[in-house]
């Protein structure tokens, strides 16, 4: 309460809000997003619009249009036809707009995709991991859910909107997992929730040996596929398809944004489940529903992407060729086997120098990667090489980086 003869301040909310971002500046975090146009049929070439007079010509590195599927003839020629077939938007919630016969297809393709027997639609995969964990964990009373410390910020949301107690054990450490499940009472409802390929370390879980805990102390799991969709698998079923293991996991959540190149998110598990989700889940329920142009375009590109390997081979042979360059040159690569390319850098202002440098000097596009998307003191650039990026560009991106680490006094690799 005021006392007598004194009149409160009125709050200075731009002031408040201007301090924010004087923080995030101070801290070399402040995020700049680039001004760009991808060249239709030409990835990973595209035009930038910062800094200079018209557009200028760069080579893009951190795209996760893994595979150039959102380029794909078979994509934009299904995204076309739909669009002069049913028109751009789905008119509203699938309760109310109706259930876009689009929507159904896909989400029988993603089932199969999966080896599951339905799968459910989201408008990306923040939504599909928010909206499922949050409601999984209420309909189960008392649940207590394990998370993986490196879990992305979807994943934690909505382990933390769910209300539920959570323990997080550390990274793909199964030792620690399992002290912690044997913690809980054997009748507690318990929850695993981890990723397949974490796309900032490129490490990959140990699925199976997660699905024998899961199995030993009645767990359900919940598998995170973002990064590897599309990307591993005889058909692009992802990890879990290609260490024959999606049977066992209860639910497996996937994006339509990254190796299938256009946008949406899913989960795939069985009927009741994925009933459970549709008409409860908050996320799902009130949310306009995808596009039909959108979802059409996923479909063409899934559909080709369980007969087609040569994407994910040329992938994965440029992902290796790259680690192999950058490493000899004694950059610090943080090792790995799957598509991720991560340079360690550990300065948050520094990640944001290389990064300008590259965009400005050599027309290279790559992000620094800063916090709270990684730990403090990890920041880092993250490659993501495709099976567009051919030697020529790999070998300019290396000396471009070797000269830059030497002008700029870097540590290179031990």
């Amino acid at each position: 309460m005021d006392t007598p003869g004194h009149q409160a301040r009125p709050v200075d909310y731009g002031r408040v809000f201007s301090q924010a971002i004087d923080r995030l500046h101070a801290e070399g975090r402040y995020r700049v997003f680039i001004d760009i146009l991808r060249n239709k049929g030409q990835f990973p070439n595209a035009r930038c619009f910062a800094g200079h007079n018209g557009p200028k010509p760069i080579t893009v590195w951190c795209s996760n249009d893994y595979l150039a599927m959102g380029q794909h003839p078979k994509v934009i020629a299904a995204m076309e036809e739909a669009l002069h077939d049913v028109g751009a938007g789905s008119g509203g919630t699938r309760n109310i707009g109706g259930n876009t016969h689009y929507h159904v297809d896909l989400e029988a393709e993603l089932a199969d995709l999966h080896g599951k027997e339905a799968a459910l639609l989201f408008t990306s995969g923040y939504v599909s991991n928010e909206a499922t964990l949050s409601t999984l964990a209420k309909v189960l009373p008392g649940c207590v859910v394990f998370s993986d410390e490196l879990n992305h910020a979807s994943m934690i949301a909505g382990i933390r909107n769910s209300g539920c107690e959570k323990r997080v054990f550390r990274h793909n450490d199964l030792v620690h997992l399992e002290e912690l499940l044997a913690a809980e009472p054997a009748d507690a409802p318990k929850l695993i929730a981890f990723e397949s390929v974490y796309s900032m370390e490129g490490d990959v879980a140990p699925i199976a040996a997660i699905c024998d805990l899961a199995d030993k102390y009645n767990a359900l799991t919940y598998l995170d596929e973002v990064h590897a969709v599309g990307m591993y698998g005889p058909r692009g079923g992802g990890i879990s398809e290609r260490e024959g293991v999606a049977h066992r996991l209860t639910v497996i959540e996937g994006t339509l944004g990254k190796a299938f190149g256009v946008m949406g998110g899913y989960i795939a598990a069985d009927r009741t489940v994925v009933d459970v989700i549709r008409s409860y889940a908050p996320g799902f329920i009130f949310t306009t529903s995808l596009s039909p142009v959108l979802v059409a375009g996923v479909l063409a590109s899934v559909r080709h992407l369980k007969s087609s390997a040569s994407e994910r081979e040329g992938q994965q042979a440029a992902a290796a060729t790259l680690k192999g360059m950058l490493t000899d040159a004694g950059l610090p690569v943080l090792p790995g086997d799957t598509h991720i390319v991560p340079v360690m850098v550990g300065d948050p202002v520094k990640a944001k120098r290389i990064s300008d440098i590259l965009l400005a000097e050599y027309g290279v596009y790559v992000q620094p990667i800063n916090y709270p998307t990684v730990p403090r003191g990890t920041e880092r650039l993250r490659f993501t090489p495709g099976p567009a990026h051919d030697e020529r560009m790999m070998r300019e991106l290396t000396d471009a980086l070797t000269e830059i680490w030497d002008r700029l006094e870097l540590k290179l690799a031990a």
